[in-house]
């Protein structure tokens, strides 16, 4: 990293009124998407009690959530510019919460695949919106801005899974936990979007569907992919692992994902700071050790404490993962800032909803505890790639 990029971060230009107000939208709406996953993350363990489900079946769950997102990613950059992410990001969190509060209404497991599959393509295209928000925040503020969005989506993530906790605490069904959850951040959401702009490009300026990943970019995207794996399997494992395996309680349980986001919320406050003096290697290799660590010692510790706290390592491992790829994708030569970070996304967030079917799919044939070692597998792969990808950024 140059000299003038650390000076650049470290007094970047102010902010004016109107960009503190919209940068007050974006990070609702980061809040907002975070708090709903946070939720839905704590409550996996219920819907495997509540449709009596084995590991198999309920794999089979998280990839209809998995196929919803990767079918809407295929569509979600064209929907953004064509019709604006105010309105891409209200119709998706109508989805969304909508899925959320039905998730545990019913008995039919048809029905629970419908309802993973509108939940998997609302959070994807309420996230390709307000990230596309965020760029362009950050292009016109000339402001490093991204971690810090980031890190308001770890901190509902958090904030999610320790209202749910306290929900159980107080013996609150958990269905009326999701149908009140949803009640309380669509109206945040829509509050935020107002806020939001919502430009539309012209017709022949609206890009392809898909923005399809080649060379440089593709090794990128699976690099983020090796990441987000292990960051999606702590979002859907990490409170039934805790509960399953370690034979806690369900409020207990829900601690385990709210650690995680803690510490990922964390790393993602100071991630503008870290990047700064960490080159873009160096700080990949920190990063994919320090995650494999703290799933080993979740693993392998057998207390519920020590489970905590070695999935706060892993969260504050993976933190700047996306924020310090996307950068990378950004300045490619020849290639576009926004397209270069689309190409990069759409493959990670496959990694993302992918990693959760994966390890269900493991767990069915081994055990859960033994499927979570591909989370520390991945991270140590993704330390090792590390150079390979992105070495001539040093």
């Amino acid at each position: 990293m140059q000299a003038s990029e650390l000076t650049s971060a470290a007094v970047p230009p102010p902010i004016v009124a109107e960009q503190r107000a919209w940068h007050l939208s974006i990070r609702t709406q980061f809040l907002v998407l975070g708090l709903g996953m946070g939720a839905w993350g704590a409550q996996v363990p219920a819907v495997k009690q509540h449709y009596g489900l084995d590991e198999s079946a309920l794999s089979m769950a998280l990839l209809a959530a998995a196929a919803g997102a990767v079918l809407c990613l295929f569509t979600a950059g064209m929907l953004v510019a064509r019709f604006g992410a105010r309105h891409c990001i209200q119709t998706a969190g109508l989805v969304l919460f909508s899925a959320l509060a039905l998730v545990l209404q019913f008995q039919s497991y048809p029905l629970l695949l419908v309802l993973m599959l509108l939940l998997g393509a609302g959070s994807a295209l309420f996230d390709v919106a307000m990230n596309s928000e965020g760029n362009t925040l950050e292009t016109q503020s000339e402001r490093k801005v991204m971690s810090g969005l980031h890190a308001m989506f770890s901190l509902g993530g958090m904030a999610g899974a320790l209202v749910c906790a306290g929900m159980h605490r107080l013996v609150v069904p958990v269905g009326v936990q999701l149908v009140a959850v949803a009640l309380v951040l669509a109206p945040m959401m829509f509050w935020a979007a107002q806020r939001v702009t919502s430009h539309r490009l012209a017709a022949d300026a609206v890009p392809p569907a898909f923005a399809r990943p080649r060379g440089l970019l593709l090794w990128m995207g699976l690099l983020t992919t090796l990441g987000m794996v292990a960051e999606g399997a702590m979002y859907d494992w990490s409170a039934l692992f805790v509960r399953q395996e370690l034979h806690t309680d369900e409020a207990t349980g829900a601690l385990a994902f709210a650690a995680f986001s803690a510490a990922m919320a964390g790393g993602r406050f100071v991630g503008d700071w870290v990047r700064g003096h960490f080159a873009p290697v160096a700080l990949l290799r920190r990063s994919g050790a320090l995650a494999a660590l703290g799933m080993a010692l979740a693993l392998t510790a057998g207390a519920p404490w020590a489970a905590l706290f070695g999935f706060m390592l892993v969260g504050l491992g993976l933190s700047n993962v996306v924020p310090v790829v996307f950068a990378a994708a950004g300045q490619v030569p020849g290639i576009p800032a926004a397209q270069g970070v689309a190409a990069v996304s759409a493959v990670g967030y496959m990694g993302f909803m992918i990693g959760p079917p994966l390890i269900g799919v493991l767990a069915k044939a081994t055990t859960l505890s033994a499927a979570l070692w591909t989370v520390a597998l991945f991270a140590v792969l993704m330390a090792l790639a590390a150079r390979s990808v992105l070495g001539r950024r040093d």
